[in-house]
């Protein structure tokens, strides 16, 4: 059963408590859920709602595109993510993508263009604050990128959001492409979460090949929650590009320590990493050997996903 923290923000949305991510009910909300690849594929995305609710999923973490890279998602179509996505009784991480690889990438947006899209997107969200987070953009920073930029990059955002009147519990992603190699979000994840006038932020690591091995694992959790600080592993997989990951010890420790993942990704995912499907072909009743152990191994989703009572009224 989900525990009681303390009774719900006045604005009745997500909120961070004692280093916990705290639903509008006052309960403590362990994500359980999967990346869905809207600015891809958005004809998908509403199919894929359902299906991977109906599978245990409790939240779901939806790529946005700002128009930098890809098509750019609409106001009116994230708001009609938010109608299925409430229907379906999950919880929605909106994330922009074109961010990916600020630093390394060429053609990458700085994270300070992301704020614009945020901005055009502030009437659709408001009032949402029990449905949904702000990830403010996807694994922002990478290369030459220094620890410092990454502070410096994000602090600002926090305060421009802010500034916009967006109240909801934002997440921010890890350096050396969310997955933090360099030790940049673990080191100065306290003095960010502090920026925020409202204390209101997740962190998000991306565990990939540099977590191949349980030691690696804990002792990044560990961190988190020594420091009391609200951490959730956004992405993972099986493996990365050939390079093993150590999954099992991802879906061990979260449960053991009350960690919420999501993993990566729904389908349609590039050859190269095409055994990151959860499904086969946007398909829902066809899982990939990934999808099995995702959604029904041990420390899976079927074992581990607990809905928020805020679908029902907090009853």
């Amino acid at each position: 059963m989900a525990s009681v923290l303390a009774a719900a923000p006045a604005f009745a949305g997500f909120s961070v408590r004692d280093g916990r991510l705290v639903d509008a009910c006052g309960e403590a909300f362990v994500a359980r859920g999967v990346n869905l690849p809207h600015a891809w594929k958005p004809r998908a995305t509403g199919k894929a709602i359902r299906q991977s609710a109906a599978l245990g999923a409790n939240a779901v973490r939806i790529v946005l595109s700002d128009g930098t890279r890809w098509r750019r998602t609409s106001p009116q179509a994230v708001r009609k993510i938010l109608v299925q996505a409430r229907r379906a009784r999950q919880v929605v991480i909106l994330e922009v993508h074109d961010t990916t690889g600020y630093g390394l990438e060429p053609e990458a947006a700085h994270i300070g263009s992301a704020l614009a899209y945020w901005a055009k997107l502030e009437p659709v969200l408001r009032g949402q604050e029990d449905l949904v987070l702000v990830n403010i953009g996807n694994e922002p920073t990478a290369g030459a990128t220094t620890p410092e930029q990454w502070l410096e990059a994000h602090r600002t955002a926090i305060i421009a959001l802010r500034a916009l009147g967006l109240r909801h519990t934002l997440v921010v992603d890890a350096h050396d492409y969310g997955q933090d190699r360099s030790g940049t979000m673990r080191d100065r994840a306290a003095q960010l979460f502090a920026a925020d006038p409202l204390r209101n932020v997740v962190f998000d690591v991306h565990m990939y090949e540099a977590y191949g091995e349980a030691q690696a694992v804990e002792r990044y959790l560990r961190a988190f929650e020594t420091a009391r600080l609200p951490l959730i592993v956004g992405e993972f997989g099986p493996d990365h590009r050939g390079q093993p990951v150590d999954e099992e010890a991802i879906f061990r420790l979260a449960g053991a320590m009350g960690v919420g993942y999501l993993g990566w990704s729904w389908s349609g995912n590039a050859q190269e990493v095409a055994n990151l499907d959860l499904v086969e072909r946007f398909d829902g009743r066809r899982l990939t050997p990934w999808g099995e152990r995702f959604f029904y191994g041990p420390g899976g989703v079927r074992q581990t996903s607990r809905r928020s009572r805020v679908f029902s009224g907090c009853r």
